[in-house]
C-alpha cells in the first residue's frame, strides 16, 4: 500500500504538470485538476493509513506540488521560446488590485500588457525593463527577471519529496501498528 501511495504521488505530479503544458494558455484548468489530485492524495493517506494527522501534514507538500506544477509550464515555455524585449511602461490601467501596464518597445506598443495582481506594484509609468513575450501568444508577458522555471521545478520536486516522506512515514506507522495488533490489514 505504501508503494502504491508513493507511485500515486509521482503520477499525480506528472499528470498535473502535463495538464499545465497542454492547457498552457489558461491557469484555471491545471489549478482545478491540481486541487482535485492533491485532495485525492490527502484522502488516500487518511484512508489507507488511518492517520488524520499525516493527512493534515500532506497539505503542505500539496501546496508546493500545486504551485510548482501550475507555474512550471508557462515559465519553461517563456525561457525556451520567449522573445526578450527592452520596453518602457507608457500607461497603466488599474481595476481593483489588477494593474495592466501598457508597454512600448522599439517596434511600437506591445499588444499584450504586463499584468500585476496586488496592491503595491513595483513598476511605474516611465520605468524601463526587460520582458519576455511568447511569439505564439499563449503565455502572458512576464518581466524577464521574474521568470524562473528552475525555481518552479525545485518547488515541484520539493512537494513530491514531501509526499514521498509522508507516504513512507504512514507506511512505517501502519507496519508498527499492525505488528502490535492495533488494527487489521485490509
Amino acid at each position: 500500500m505504501t508503494l502504491l501511495l508513493v507511485l500515486m504521488g509521482v503520477v499525480f505530479v506528472g499528470l498535473n504538470t502535463g495538464v499545465a503544458y497542454v492547457a498552457i494558455g489558461t491557469k484555471v484548468v491545471p489549478i482545478i485538476t491540481g486541487v482535485i489530485l492533491c485532495l485525492v492524495f490527502v484522502i488516500a493517506v487518511r484512508l489507507l493509513h488511518r492517520a488524520a494527522w499525516l493527512a493534515f501534514l500532506a497539505f503542505a507538500p500539496a501546496l508546493f506540488v500545486l504551485v510548482g506544477s501550475v507555474q512550471f509550464a508557462p515559465e519553461a515555455a517563456l525561457e525556451r521560446r520567449g522573445v526578450r524585449q527592452e520596453v518602457a511602461i507608457v500607461d497603466v490601467e488599474v481595476t481593483g488590485k489588477r494593474h495592466a501596464f501598457t508597454l512600448q518597445g522599439a517596434d511600437g506598443r506591445l499588444d499584450e500588457p504586463l499584468v500585476y495582481q496586488g496592491s503595491n506594484p513595483s513598476y511605474q509609468v516611465g520605468d524601463r525593463l526587460a520582458v519576455l513575450t511568447d511569439p505564439d501568444g499563449k503565455v502572458e508577458v512576464e518581466a524577464a527577471d521574474r521568470v524562473d522555471s528552475s525555481g518552479m521545478l525545485g518547488m515541484l520536486i520539493l512537494g513530491w519529496v514531501g509526499w514521498t516522506f509522508i507516504a513512507l512515514l504512514a507506511g512505517w506507522r501502519g507496519h508498527v501498528r499492525r505488528r502490535k495488533g492495533r488494527f487489521d490489514t485490509w
